[in-house]
């Protein structure tokens, strides 16, 4: 079908005004093509990133964890985003993943905003804002369900999520 407003189409890097929201696209294009390097090359050498589960990745930290993940995912993850916005200093997207999550597979539908700071035409500041209650009721089953809320569920979580970076990292 004929796009009668292509200024209007903000999945065309083509049509965006600003380099950092090209360099955004550029980021979750990577991510729905499962390439873990592009991601990364999207990112300044002194990232930080974090998220409700992975908190206070830096450096290298960050590209791995993409690189595990993705690893992990083996195709079955669906990742759309929209709304983007970037100027010289700050940027945000909205961005939303369906894949199988742990041993028993449960399906997990995430709806996450991200907000960025670019240093030298790179990402160096990613953070992923989203509720951890509704993604560990899907993640984690009714454990999730029921106790999602709680420290000492998230505590579990991120810490088990660092080890297997660190398990990862050590590959």
């Amino acid at each position: 079908m004929l796009n009668l407003f292509p200024i209007l189409d903000l999945h065309n890097p083509v049509l965006m005004s600003h380099p950092n929201e090209k360099l955004i696209h550029s980021f979750y294009q990577a991510f729905q093509a499962g390439d873990a390097e592009g991601m990364a090359a999207c990112y300044h050498p002194e990232i930080s990133f974090s998220d409700p589960v992975f908190q206070d990745l830096r450096g290298k930290e960050a590209g791995d964890m993409w690189r595990m993940l993705l690893s992990r995912a083996t195709g079955n993850l669906n990742i759309r985003f929209s709304d983007i916005q970037a100027d010289d200093q700050s940027g945000r997207a909205h961005w939303e993943a369906d894949y199988p999550f742990g041993p028993k597979k449960r399906m997990v539908h995430n709806k996450i905003q991200a907000t960025f700071r670019f240093r030298e035409g790179k990402i160096v500041e990613h953070h992923d804002h989203f509720s951890f209650r509704k993604w560990a009721s899907m993640a984690l089953g009714p454990m999730g369900k029921f106790f999602g809320w709680a420290p000492f569920v998230k505590s579990a979580v991120r810490k088990k999520s660092r080890s297997y970076l660190r398990k990862f990292q050590a590959k």
